[in-house]
């Protein structure tokens, strides 16, 4: 006999807007070719010097690639009911939303533009990627479920601003299930609003802007 599921709002949803499964073949790749990079000049340095330069060498190659291999691997975020899991290579880091002090939309412009939610609860702040754009008009969003708990959690802070950005991620999730045109969807928008500023540091998007993308 089998436990019961948990329920729905207490299911861990993940929030990476790239799952690091897609990813991962590439991070394999770049370990080996830095490990077969790293023997090759070991093994070099060795013969023109000695074994413990060449092995000091072959190290210097090796670590660094295979550790941010490993560490990108093993980073992942989640949401679990109102609370943020963020893991990382040397832990987990948690915040509350129910208790945010700070709640912001900034957009990172470029050639890809970046919609992320920033999130403060006391000392700890956390940001989650919301979407990701090129200026082709091509890109990749939250996907629909990660939105909806998203929102559901943000609605329960006591924060002015939380309950404003729940309502604009549930007008993209509508759009999402629509698969309505890239312009008709409130997170775009809010890129190509930031376009227009010709910025090149993170822009924090202002109340009434965030009221214009409904």
């Amino acid at each position: 006999m089998t436990d019961a599921p948990p329920p729905d709002d207490e299911q861990r949803i993940g929030l990476d807007l790239v799952a690091p499964e897609l990813y991962a073949p590439v991070l394999r790749r770049l370990a080996l070719v830095a490990l077969a990079l790293a023997f090759g000049i070991g093994v070099i340095t060795g013969l023109l010097f000695d074994v413990l330069i060449g092995s000091v060498a072959g190290l210097v190659v090796a670590v660094p690639a295979v550790g941010y291999a490993v560490a990108v691997r093993r980073r992942r975020l989640w949401l679990r009911g109102t609370t943020i899991t963020a893991r990382t290579l040397l832990g987990a880091r948690l915040l509350d939303i129910a208790a945010l002090t700070g709640v912001e939309l900034l957009v990172y412009p470029g050639r890809l533009s970046r919609l992320v939610l920033r999130l403060t609860a006391g000392p700890d702040r956390q940001i989650i990627p919301l979407a990701m754009y090129t200026d082709a008009g091509s890109g990749r969003e939250l996907h629909l479920l990660g939105l909806r708990r998203l929102a559901d959690a943000l609605v329960r802070s006591e924060l002015p601003a939380a309950p404003a950005v729940a309502d604009l991620l549930v007008h993209q999730l509508r759009a999402e299930a629509r698969d309505a045109a890239l312009t008709e969807r409130p997170l775009y928008r809010a890129v190509t609003l930031t376009r227009a500023k010709d910025y090149v540091s993170p822009i924090v998007l202002t109340d009434q802007e965030i009221a214009t993308l409904l």
